[in-house]
């Protein structure tokens, strides 16, 4: 049975800026409760109670800070790292590209810092990389189909720190806070403690501030 607390949940979860402002405590419950009446009464095709609504909201809003608030990210352990000049080319996943792909390896300059990440999707591969690294990349990718390419990127890297990185929540924080700032992540990335954003270069500074303010 559907109840009003079935569907607060779910209208909380589907709004971030709502489900951030209630686990902050910082959203006034009989505003909220108002805004939802509607809607709630819509999807149950009757009338609800305004302070049933208030009760659900305020019972949910208590679970979200006892499962959100105790994530703390320690200076000791995790710290924000920048990378510029990054591109992502995105490529149909045919068997002739994975005999290609071995020879990217080849090409990149790790010792010097520089990223070589290639993610497999269902029916497309995303390669990211240096923007120094294009001409070359394209060069082997001849006869491929390249679905798009977009360049002007930053990697946004975050160490999560040993002490974090099998707790719950840890992902959802880190994104969950580039969503606070609307910044649109073009790729995640996970490699042991790291954690890396794909993002364009104009949410670079609001990225890695809204990052950084995690670390304390």
């Amino acid at each position: 049975m559907v109840t009003i607390s079935h569907i607060v949940n779910k209208m909380v979860d589907e709004r971030i800026y709502l489900y951030e402002a209630l686990s902050k405590g910082i959203a006034s419950y009989g505003s909220v409760a108002k805004h939802l009446k509607p809607e709630i009464e819509k999807e149950l095709k009757r009338e609800v109670d305004h302070f049933a609504i208030v009760t659900a909201l305020r019972r949910y809003a208590e679970k979200l800070v006892t499962k959100f608030n105790d994530i703390k990210f320690d200076t000791k352990y995790s710290e924000v790292n920048l990378k510029t000049h990054i591109i992502d080319i995105n490529v149909l996943k045919t068997q002739d590209l994975f005999d290609k792909l071995k020879r990217f390896y080849d090409l990149i300059n790790f010792e010097k810092g520089d990223i070589l990440h290639v993610i497999y999707g269902r029916s497309h591969v995303a390669i990211v990389t240096n923007e120094r690294y294009k001409e070359k990349i394209l060069n082997l990718l001849q006869n491929q189909k390249i679905k798009k390419i977009e360049e002007n990127l930053v990697a946004l890297s975050f160490t999560v720190g040993k002490n974090r990185i099998e707790e719950p929540g840890v992902l959802f924080k880190l994104t969950r806070s580039l969503a606070w700032e609307n910044i649109n992540v073009i790729e995640i990335i996970s490699v042991d403690l790291e954690v890396t954003f794909i993002v364009d270069k104009n949410d670079a500074v609001k990225g890695y501030n809204a990052l950084e303010k995690l670390i304390i």
